[in-house]
């Protein structure tokens, strides 16, 4: 069964800047390309951090505070003022950068960018190098498919290709990615089983599993090379 990854779904033509882009020139790629950040890049196109709207905030926040200091104002604060005074991307961005690879899961990202609180990671390839972006909205797409194309999925994919089972002993159901299985099969394990592989599928919200089953084998033992129901 397919699992959307992080290459299918991040923007491949990723505006960059290098260390040495002053601000004015930053905010006019901003602006212009319609974007909240922008990752840093050697020659090389390795990713040495990411200036975002609120790296270049930081001078706007301060403009009617310019002699404003405090002696104890702590690691974050220390860093909006030196922020505020940069002009120049090596000292506006944030380093070091947080990554991902075109073949990671969409729930992996989704999970790393939650974990460390940032909105987009520049992806790389095998060598460290920026092949795309990946933001938030991207991760989100997925549940843009139709109903049609899940129910597709869990049909062919999991039902037919990995489940081997037959056509007509179980029904699918799709409305606003909410699946719905109905029929029967023969076992406990293999309606169990069918449930989480749809609950994989790309763009499914929620499975509701009606499936019945003729045999609870969660309940079955093997006594002497035979089967049988635990008493």
């Amino acid at each position: 069964m397919r699992t959307w990854q992080v290459g299918d779904v991040m923007t491949r033509d990723v505006a960059t800047v290098d260390e040495e882009t002053p601000y004015r020139a930053i905010v006019d790629v901003l602006v212009r390309r319609g974007i909240s950040a922008v990752p840093v890049v050697d020659r090389f196109r390795r990713v040495l951090g990411v200036v975002s709207e609120a790296d270049l905030l930081h001078k706007i926040e301060r403009a009617g505070h310019p002699d404003e200091r405090r002696v104890f104002g702590g690691r974050r604060r220390r860093g909006a003022r030196e922020k505020a005074d940069a002009l120049l991307a090596r000292d506006l961005m944030t380093a070091p950068p947080v990554t991902t690879y075109p073949g990671v899961s969409l729930p992996a990202a989704a999970r790393l960018l939650d974990r460390e609180q940032v909105k987009r990671l520049p992806v790389l390839d095998d060598l460290g190098r920026l092949v795309g972006i990946v933001t938030r909205g991207d991760l989100l797409r997925v549940h843009l498919r139709t109903d049609a194309e899940i129910r597709e999925d869990v049909v062919q994919e999991v039902l037919r290709r990995v489940l081997a089972i037959r056509d007509g002993l179980v029904t699918v159901r799709v409305r606003d990615g909410e699946v719905t299985l109905d029929g029967r099969l023969d076992r406990r394990t293999a309606v169990e089983l069918a449930g989480r592989l749809a609950g994989q599928v790309s763009g499914v919200v929620r499975v509701t599993n009606l499936i019945a089953y003729d045999v609870d084998d969660h309940a079955l033992v093997e006594v002497d090379g035979q089967v049988t129901p635990v008493a």
